[in-house]
């Protein structure tokens, strides 16, 4: 499955959240989703195997629990695929911080000037 694929369907990326935040347990997994979106615990699994066959999610084995991580495999192939757009969109976002620099630099060094008691 493609990355995108993963990525596309909102209760994997409501997972992702979850984990991204820490380590989980399959159960507490499976609570929140399933009170978010109305899906059984199989419907959770089935998600979290696509995460885990897909390379975003890794699972170990603690006792009885198996706890779930983000596994930074598939957020490096996210990663890849937009730093083909990284050479349109970077000298943008350089040129934007440049401006709002320019614009700071200005209303810092601006004339104070007296206010008039009447407001517009």
């Amino acid at each position: 499955m493609h990355v995108f694929e993963v990525l596309a369907d909102p209760v994997r990326r409501r997972i992702l959240e979850l984990l991204g935040q820490n380590e989980m347990a399959s159960g507490e997994v499976v609570d929140v989703i399933g009170a978010e979106f109305g899906i059984t615990q199989a419907g959770v699994s089935q998600h979290l195997k696509v995460l885990r066959e897909s390379g975003f999610a890794t699972v170990r084995a603690e006792a009885q629990r198996r706890l779930y991580s983000v596994d930074v495999a598939g957020l490096r192939a996210v990663d890849a695929w937009i730093g083909q757009f990284r050479n349109f969109w970077e000298p943008k976002l350089d040129a934007l911080a440049t401006e709002i620099a320019r614009g700071k630099r200005e209303r810092r060094n601006a004339p104070i000037t007296k206010r008039s008691g009447k407001r517009a």
